[in-house]
């Protein structure tokens, strides 16, 4: 490694303690990734030639100017389908879309709600996608518990039901659909054989969570915001509203399937029907301030800038790290450590990716490992499906190694350190309780 490369990575790894610490030191976790985001690549272009070989001194400079505009539009994706989803989401809560969803969960028992919760969080996600359901659980979750120390437990649980939902599908998470696109994996062989493993891995940390919930919910109190307004919308159009944006969440994948264009389009479009759907209803109403308020136009300023500039930092940082080489590294020193046994390559790909972003773990995997006719690297091998569980499931073991975290963490304001000490033990139980029962799935049944 060379001292520029290790430079990178002690900017990284600074700025990874720093957010870790955001309680202690107070600075905004959205400023620190940008800081890390500007120092990696200026290190980088120090000497880009080190790194970008074939290409004259005269055209590096295009060259990296090339290579951050790629990782800069990969990033965009992610980002732009964030800020749709938070503003449909936030049109249909406004508007009073999610009132009977929140009656449906409703219980006075704080065990009862957070099975509830957890079921319908875990299904969700593997339909829509675990970022979507954590922003619509959350809005939800905010109009049931009050108490502060208890929605904490409820949040973690979403995370947790998040990323075992969207690992066992197809559909359900960012690492799955690039398995599935590369054809590694099909639809009907991970649904298969990593549904019981994704079911154990929240149902293990859900046990445990229960204990620390007792008593009743004080729930005939709450009420959605929704209850204290003069809503501009009849109950019709309310439904339609509703019917639009969240059926409209899982129109997105399949959008994808027919078109195949990238899922940040398919959430543009339901966020351009939903959009036009209420402005034309807003055409026949009669306007008052806090119904102006509630316009699309005026919704949009509710979007957590901070928690996207977070997105953009953290994700452009680690693209650096995959531009210098460092991933692939790594994941090839696994393999050569653990001696080819890739329940422990997986295993370990899934706790780093609760560190880095598992995107780029899964991206270099797929570089790294070719195809094979048989065994565990063919099509559906253990292999594959392995690190479709392991990158989406052990995500969670950090608060910040996943969309869902982030953006929970964003939503609800859990610091890292309450997290780790809390819930990060619970999860890797429940991470490792799902391998070793994929590992008896594929000894004594498959």
């Amino acid at each position: 490694m060379t001292s520029l490369t290790l430079a990178i990575v002690i900017v990284f790894i600074t700025g990874y303690l720093c957010i870790a610490l955001e309680s202690v030191t107070k600075v905004n976790k959205a400023a620190v990734a940008l800081l890390m985001f500007v120092f990696c690549w200026t290190f980088f272009m120090l000497d880009p030639g080190a790194y970008i070989t074939g290409v004259s001194s005269e055209g590096l400079v295009n060259a990296v100017s090339e290579a951050i505009e790629h990782h800069l539009g990969s990033t965009s994706t992610t980002l732009f389908f964030l800020m749709g989803a938070m503003t449909i989401v936030e049109i249909v809560d406004q508007n009073g879309g999610f009132n009977f969803v929140r009656d449906t969960l409703k219980t006075k028992s704080k065990r009862a709600l957070l099975w509830r919760i957890a079921i319908m969080t875990f299904f969700l996600s593997a339909i829509l996608d675990n970022l979507t359901t954590s922003i619509v659980m959350v809005m939800i979750l905010r109009k049931l518990v009050h108490d502060r120390k208890d929605r904490l437990v409820y949040a973690s649980l979403i995370i947790i039901s998040a990323n075992s939902g969207g690992a066992f599908s197809p559909i359900g998470d960012v690492t799955t659909i690039m398995l599935w696109n590369k054809g590694l994996i099909t639809a009907a062989g991970v649904i298969k054989e990593i549904f019981i493993p994704s079911v154990i891995s929240m149902v293990i940390p859900a046990l445990i969570l229960q204990t620390s919930l007792k008593g009743e919910l004080a729930t005939t109190d709450i009420k959605m915001k929704s209850d204290y307004q003069i809503l501009d919308f009849n109950s019709s159009q309310r439904k339609t509203i509703f019917f639009l944006g969240v059926g409209g969440l899982m129109f997105v994948p399949i959008f994808k399937s027919i078109t195949h264009l990238p899922p940040f389009i398919g959430i543009l479009l339901v966020l351009g029907v939903l959009w036009t759907a209420t402005e034309v209803f807003y055409r026949n109403v009669h306007h008052t301030n806090d119904g102006m308020s509630r316009r699309v136009s005026n919704l949009l300023s509710h979007i957590d800038m901070a928690t996207i500039l977070f997105f953009l930092g953290i994700l452009m940082a680690v693209a650096c790290l995959e531009e210098i080489g460092i991933l692939t590294t790594l994941g090839q020193w696994l393999n050569k450590v653990s001696s080819g046994n890739h329940y422990i390559v997986t295993g370990v790909i899934g706790v780093i990716s609760s560190i880095v972003d598992n995107v780029p773990l899964v991206a270099g995997c797929m570089g790294m490992y070719p195809v094979a006719p048989t065994g565990d690297m063919a099509v559906d091998g253990i292999f594959w499906q392995l690190l479709a569980y392991c990158a989406g499931v052990g995500g969670s073991i950090l608060i910040i190694g996943s969309a869902a975290g982030v953006v929970v963490m964003g939503l609800e304001k859990i610091t890292f350190g309450w997290y780790m000490k809390r819930i990060s033990w619970l999860i890797f139980v429940g991470y490792i309780s799902g391998i070793f029962s994929y590992w008896i799935i594929r000894t004594f049944i498959f």
